[in-house]
């Protein structure tokens, strides 16, 4: 997610909050990963999951997460 400020990113209760929920959803069959990127204004938002649609659905609530902890 472009123009949030990255530096928020291990602080945020808020998305952490996000993270646990998406992490609790996948189980064992996915992960989480966001990471803050070094050189732009931007957190990169990765999903892996069992399935595509599940996949685009957790990293679309994370991105909206990030949108509105950080942006």
């Amino acid at each position: 997610m472009p123009d949030v400020d990255k530096s928020r990113v291990k602080t945020s209760a808020e998305l952490a909050a996000a993270v646990g929920e998406a992490e609790r959803e996948l189980g064992a069959t996915g992960r989480v990963l966001l990471r803050p990127s070094g050189t732009e204004p931007l957190v990169r938002v990765m999903v892996e999951a069992a399935d595509i649609d599940q996949a685009r659905t957790v990293a679309g609530r994370l991105a909206d997460a990030v949108k509105s902890s950080l942006g």
